[in-house]
């Protein structure tokens, strides 16, 4: 089985007319966002992003003084 390499995929990208080009683009953004959002609710759910709580508390409190 032949692999290709990121050079091969990359010329064969080049090569695609506009609107095959945009269908790629936004398939891979859509691949990021749910690989982003996966993450942000892994990182959620352990308590990682609570910082963001605690900083976002204190400056309401910080204005409402």
């Amino acid at each position: 089985m032949y692999v290709k390499t990121a050079e091969d995929i990359q010329t064969d990208i080049e090569a695609l007319p506009r609107k095959e080009y945009m269908k790629i683009v936004h398939w891979f953004s859509e691949r990021d966002w749910k690989t982003w959002d996966k993450e942000i609710e892994v990182d959620s759910k352990s308590g990682k992003l609570d910082f963001l709580i605690e900083e976002a508390l204190a400056e309401k409190y910080e204005v409402i003084r």
